[in-house]
């Protein structure tokens, strides 16, 4: 299992109260109507909205309704920036950590993604995080990649709480606990993340979850199995529910089965 980055770019999500012309611009660009967009986001962008500014970086990033200018990009994004919008400042950060219109820098990537991580930005405390882990503009740091990932999976971000579990599990940052890595797991677990899933059930099988138990192994195997993502091996998942159900009864499968099906009809529904 590894640590991965979250996509940084493109981020229009909102921190604070927004104007009514950023709001519009959003609901086009949201449809797809990204001509809309940047003539809503151009003119209130001129004026001098930090959201409106962002957004129209966005556009001139991902080439949505213009051609796409880096350059163009990082001009607005560095402008809502300045205004110490946490969403521009993230993305700054992304432009600086990928070398996107700018040569590639992780120091630089690590001052912007601070400041939006200070703000409570999510995306930025997770990726602040895997830098510190990576050493990636710094020193390779655990205790602090432990800090940042604690604050976004306390705000239910899945791939932190995955990461948190992981280093918990592994001893990185913090002395090995499985029952605070079987926790950590589990949450990221129940939001559907294939890797906790395969992460949770390794841990009900080998008696590191506090016990061994075996309807919960086969439970979670069984769930990453039915939402395997595209890319995923099914043949990895299939052996280890072959290998943990060679130890149960038939009650004890029927009884896993049956947990399956009722985490698979809520989360379908929940979706």
């Amino acid at each position: 299992m590894r640590l991965t980055l979250l996509a940084t770019g493109l981020i229009l999500g909102l921190t604070a109260p927004a104007s009514a012309d950023f709001l519009v611009g959003k609901a086009a660009a949201e449809r797809g109507d990204h001509a809309t967009a940047l003539a809503i986001w151009q003119q209130c962008a001129d004026q001098g909205d930090a959201e409106c500014q962002n957004g129209l970086g966005t556009l001139y990033d991902s080439g949505s309704g213009v051609a796409r200018d880096y350059a163009e990009s990082i001009r607005w994004y560095r402008r809502a920036a300045e205004q110490g919008l946490a969403m521009a400042q993230a993305n700054m950060g992304g432009m600086y950590h990928q070398g996107r219109g700018v040569p590639q820098d992780y120091a630089v990537a690590m001052e912007w993604y601070r400041k939006a991580a200070e703000q409570g930005f999510v995306g930025a405390q997770y990726n602040l995080g895997t830098m510190y882990y990576k050493g990636l503009g710094v020193p390779q740091d655990y205790g602090a990649a432990l800090v940042w990932f604690r604050k976004a999976a306390e705000q239910e971000l899945v791939q932190a709480q995955f990461n948190l579990g992981l280093m918990h599990h592994n001893g990185q940052g913090v002395e090995q606990d499985y029952a605070e890595a079987t926790k950590w797991f589990r949450l990221a677990a129940e939001q559907g993340l294939f890797s906790a899933q395969m992460a949770l059930a390794d841990l009900y099988m080998s008696g590191r979850a506090g016990s061994q138990d075996n309807v919960q192994a086969h439970k979670w195997l069984a769930i990453a199995a039915s939402r395997l993502p595209e890319g995923e091996q099914r043949y990895p998942v299939e052996f280890a529910k072959a290998t943990v159900e060679a130890g149960m009864t038939p009650a004890q499968i029927a009884e896993a089965d049956k947990l399956a099906r009722e985490w698979l009809k809520e989360h379908s529904e929940a979706d």
